[in-house]
């Protein structure tokens, strides 16, 4: 992998993970433009841990209280937000896998993201947005979590899925966003530790190490920014845009996957 490569694919991972577009589709998609395939599950893994710094560096006072009070209910509700992923992601590992190393799904399911989008913001006037951590219920955590466990997916966008359902649950938006991403936390490290065990020190030589520092600093940065980003910003703005967008990218790989076969041949 050379160094360019490596800092395209961490900046699209840090703006990504945290804007509604999925990281994981635009990773997969870029791997195969740049026909990376050696040493990309240890350069994914060493993306994700450097955004999930980026999560804590914004989100530390909450973090550090959910580790101080383990039974607080911002904490119960991030547990259990999370348990449909780890029950999901053991159950259909191996398609999960396939859908990775195919690519197979990124067109429909960055048109699905799009959808989602699209009708979280056009449901917006008949919805009435209040809830916040004191009016959270649990069955919102479990619908949020599910919302989480279907965007393993790649191409299916978890901050989107998990935003859009917060605000069909009658999220406050700027809580929809902040939920999602203190259920990144618990997800990202999950899904490390359940990669790692598939690495060797050899897949860390085939990346190389300048590609692999300087992917996960560009990481690190662009998701500091884009979390900073989506609560100053998108917290008051529509998501329409990213729907349109993700809409756009699904309809171009469709076209490779069926017609031109440029990537996906």
């Amino acid at each position: 992998m050379s160094i360019l490569e490596s800092v395209v694919l961490g900046a699209v991972q840090g703006l990504t993970e945290f804007l509604p577009v999925s990281s994981s589709g635009h990773l997969v998609l870029l791997q195969k433009v740049f026909g990376v395939s050696e040493g990309a599950l240890a350069f994914d893994i060493a993306l994700h841990v450097a955004t999930l710094v980026a999560v804590i560096a914004v989100f530390w006072r909450e973090i550090w209280l959910m580790i101080r009070r383990p039974l607080s209910k911002l904490t119960r509700l991030v547990v259990l937000a999370t348990i449909p992923a780890v029950v999901v992601g053991f159950a259909f590992h191996n398609f999960f896998e396939y859908a990775f190393s195919s690519g197979k799904f990124l067109g429909p399911c960055f048109i699905l993201t799009g959808i989602v989008l699209f009708l979280a913001d056009r449901n917006k006037e008949q919805i009435h947005y209040g809830k916040d951590l004191d009016s959270m219920s649990y069955m919102d955590a479990i619908f949020v979590g599910l919302a989480q466990a279907a965007a393993i997916i790649p191409a299916l966008s978890r901050s989107g899925s998990t935003i859009s359902v917060g605000l069909f649950r009658g999220f406050k938006k700027e809580f929809a966003i902040k939920f999602s991403f203190l259920m990144s936390v618990p997800a990202i490290i999950g899904s490390a530790l359940f990669d790692v065990k598939n690495l060797t020190g050899e897949t860390f030589q085939i990346v190389g190490v300048w590609p692999l520092v300087l992917g996960m600093l560009v990481a690190g940065v662009t998701g500091y920014f884009a979390i900073r980003f989506m609560l100053d910003f998108f917290s008051r703005a529509s998501m329409k845009v990213f729907s349109f967008y993700v809409f756009l990218l699904g309809a171009l790989v469709l076209l490779d996957q069926f017609i031109f076969k440029i990537v996906f041949n």
